[in-house]
């Protein structure tokens, strides 16, 4: 019965570095999700400016409803340069038609505890907005 001194100890010790590493591996994963819900936020913020630029003489003239193409891609780029939780966007691509926009913006996350289990490269997020302009109800 003696021998057995200390065996509590060791298992709560046990079970709190496994809480711990737990903890970690939670907040990098929680880390994660959180910068790919902001890379979509601000690409979809990007989308609807973009398809708020009709066309204004085509409109006039014909009641048509297409998007500036040009000014489409000028609004949506402005857009994501006035966000502000972009720490982890790297690198964004706009194309804009007549008929819509494609906002897709890149991004990357460094993991802490993830990466010093398993070193490599950092996981790599892309999202993908787009949008038409629409004629009100």
């Amino acid at each position: 019965m003696n021998d057995e001194r200390g065996t509590i100890t060791l298992w709560i010790l046990g079970l709190c570095l496994m809480m711990l590493l737990l903890g970690g591996i939670s907040l990098d994963l929680w880390r994660a999700f959180s910068e790919r819900r902001s890379l979509a936020s601000a690409a979809d913020a990007a989308a609807l400016a973009g398809a708020a630029a009709i066309d204004e003489g085509l409109f006039r003239s014909t009641g048509a409803v297409q998007l500036d193409p040009r000014e489409a891609e000028r609004r949506a780029r402005s857009s994501l340069a006035r966000q502000f939780d972009t720490d982890a966007m790297r690198d964004t691509l706009v194309r804009a038609t007549g008929d819509g926009i494609v906002v897709e913006v890149r991004g990357v996350v460094d993991f802490t505890l993830l990466h010093l289990a398993s070193p490599g490269e950092p996981l790599e997020i892309r999202v993908e907005a787009t949008a038409q302009p629409a004629r009100s109800p």
